[in-house]
């Protein structure tokens, strides 16, 4: 049997390891409700083969595999099991235990209505609120109880098949409306000293904090507050150390019995100088990020859910050493192919995984269970569905090459922003990277990679620009090119196609999503 699936840590980043090979998540997520209908699922799978995602992710809550304590029922489970082999997806299985977007909506109803053994938040003193304490015990005990349960079953029915290649723990964690938790749990630990494990890690990664942390005053007591050592910040780094220890707690529950990959994922800022609470309190957004990771060392990374208009901002915050870029959640819209390609080639994501995956191509999630137009299941008739699923598509059969330029600063992503061209430094040379089309409100930004194969050879994909080239800065002489050629990849295999040094002469990618080979030459005249 192949070993689990797992990261490979690599000198400037990772990559998730499947049947011993490097895998990219194609993914989608599904919405939330999709995965508790198996029957509601069957159209899912379809749709998602026809957009040629290799990945689903699907939420699987505890209130619906543990509904009377200590009775466990996985017939969902391995339903979902089923239906992603027989459409050749992978799964990545989203728990939704006590936390769910900053409420507890998933709990069992029988944590729910027992507020005296599950303790709620209070937003002030004496004041409960719906969304549980991630301070409690006996909250954390069970969740991970119930988390341990689900993986042990994973365990046992798939550990051969492999289905399952990560795990996500809970959703989009943090208390909101509350500057932090006042509840009698959490008061005994806010008015205890910092964690010395808190202390020691942020005191021993001074060089690599986020800058929002950066600028900490060690003080050499033991008995340093909340307040003493975060200011202004300290609700927040309080609230995210609990919530890190929380997720953290039943991260090491599961992978006591499976130890596969164990995420959380965030809801972000979503402007500069949001208050915590009108986000998540205590999620891991990206200036909480050290907390967390002193917090819960077996959550492997953090993953930012992107939905904000600085993608690559976000992208370039949570792509920081130790921390693999991968991205749950992303707009569905026109933005998602472009999105797809930069995070994939600049950041060496893992993956790439637009939210409710079941809609594109249709007006909502509901219409998956009627009939549909053709045979691809809407997806020709909605432009931001077939970009998609052209781009996943030449993503898949360039994964082999994809996978070897990983890391190595010889890829780089392309994603059109305000500006009317890009400069790029790569294989040598000076790539100038321009947009023939504006940027307009609802058009899809042009997206694509360069990868530089050796001295003079690239690769170049994506759709709606063009490629210059030109000398290094520095370097004397003119660049032309010794061959253009269009293709398609083939199990990492380069099949040529055209050879475009006629009238097609130049790199100009169209509106649909294709491929170049390029090499070039410099030629420097005698002096």
């Amino acid at each position: 049997m192949n070993p689990l699936p797992h990261l490979q840590r690599t000198g400037g980043g990772a990559q998730l390891i499947v049947e011993g090979a490097p895998f990219l998540m194609l993914a989608g997520e599904v919405h939330n409700s999709s995965s508790s209908s198996l029957a509601y699922m069957e159209r899912i799978w379809e749709r998602m083969a026809a957009l040629h995602c290799n990945t689903a992710l699907t939420p699987i809550s505890w209130e619906l595999i543990e509904p009377t304590e200590g009775e466990f029922d996985f017939t969902l489970v391995d339903g979902l099991l089923e239906g992603a082999r027989r459409h050749n997806l992978r799964l990545v299985p989203l728990w939704f235990g006590a936390f769910k977007n900053g409420r507890s909506t998933y709990a069992p109803e029988w944590v729910k209505t027992n507020s005296q053994r599950f303790v709620h938040a209070q937003s002030h003193p004496g004041h409960d609120v719906l969304p549980l304490s991630c301070f409690c015990e006996e909250t954390i005990e069970a969740d991970a109880r119930a988390f341990a349960a689900l993986m042990r079953h994973l365990r046992e029915v798939d550990a051969e098949q492999q289905t399952v290649i990560m795990v996500q723990v809970e959703n989009e964690v943090g208390l909101m409306r509350a500057p932090r938790d006042f509840s009698a749990p959490a008061e005994r630990v806010f008015a205890q000293p910092v964690p010395s494990s808190l202390v020691d890690y942020l005191s021993t990664h001074t060089k690599t904090l986020h800058p929002a942390l950066s600028q900490i005053q060690f003080d050499d007591t033991p008995s340093m507050t909340w307040s003493d050592m975060f200011g202004g910040d300290a609700n927040e780094a309080f609230m995210s150390w609990g919530f890190g220890r929380f997720v953290g707690r039943v991260a090491e529950a599961g992978r006591a019995e499976y130890p596969l990959p164990h995420f959380a994922n965030a809801w972000l800022v979503q402007y500069d100088g949001q208050p915590a609470g009108e986000y998540p309190n205590g999620g891991p957004v990206s200036r909480m990020m050290d907390i967390w990771r002193a917090a819960a060392p077996a959550i492997e990374f953090l993953a930012p859910d992107i939905y904000i208009d600085d993608f690559a901002g976000v992208c370039a915050d949570y792509a920081r050493p130790g921390n693999p870029l991968f991205i749950p959640e992303a707009r569905r819209d026109h933005t998602a192919a472009a999105g797809a390609f930069y995070a994939i080639a600049e950041h060496s994501a893992l993956g790439f995984s637009p939210f409710g995956i079941e809609s594109i191509g249709g007006a909502a999630s509901e219409t998956i269970a009627g009939p549909v137009a053709d045979a691809s299941l809407g997806i020709q008739t909605d432009p931001s569905g077939l970009l998609l699923a052209q781009t996943y598509r030449l993503l898949s059969d360039m994964t082999p090459i994809i996978a070897q330029h990983q890391n190595t600063g010889a890829m780089r992503g392309i994603l059109q922003k305000t500006t009317p061209d890009l400069g790029l430094e790569i294989g040598g040379y000076r790539l100038q990277v321009k947009f023939p089309t504006p940027l307009n409100p609802g058009q899809p930004p042009a997206g694509g990679l360069i990868i530089a194969l050796g001295e003079g050879d690239y690769l170049v994909a994506g759709f709606s620009f063009s490629v210059q080239f030109h000398p290094a800065p520095g370097s004397p002489g003119e660049v032309d090119f010794l061959e253009i050629s269009d293709g398609d990849y083939r199990d990492g295999e380069w099949l040529p196609g055209r050879r475009l040094n006629g009238d097609e002469y130049g790199v100009r990618l169209g509106a649909a999503p294709s491929t170049r080979r390029v090499r070039v030459y410099q030629h420097n005249p005698p002096i």
